[in-house]
């Protein structure tokens, strides 16, 4: 699902225009980059929390050189779900057994 399927699905099933879905998906991912590009964390309850992540520097080979490469340290989002949203997920799918999943 991409941004228009979620404001077409919100569209269906609330009472508000498809420009205020627009606007209110916008507004809450920009409020999410915002709030977590500052250090903080933003936790939504049975849905999961978006929270910044420090990685340290390392060095790292590139496989068809064998060149060293350092890799900087950064930091960058995180997204943990929650209970709800991983008990739905389990619920929904089950493994195929080769690193896929199927619907139930």
């Amino acid at each position: 699902m991409n941004k228009s399927e979620l404001v077409d699905e919100l569209y269906s099933k609330n009472e508000c225009t498809k420009k205020e879905c627009r606007e209110l998906v916008t507004s809450m991912v920009d409020t999410i980059m915002e709030t977590v590009s500052k250090g903080e964390e933003v936790r939504l309850i049975n849905f999961g929390t978006f929270k910044p992540n420090s990685r340290k520097a390392t060095v790292k080979r590139n496989p068809q050189t064998g060149e060293k490469i350092d890799i900087d340290a950064k930091v960058v989002p995180k997204f943990k779900a929650g209970k709800g949203f991983t008990e739905k997920v389990e619920k929904k799918l089950k493994p195929t057994g080769e690193g896929g999943y199927k619907a139930e």
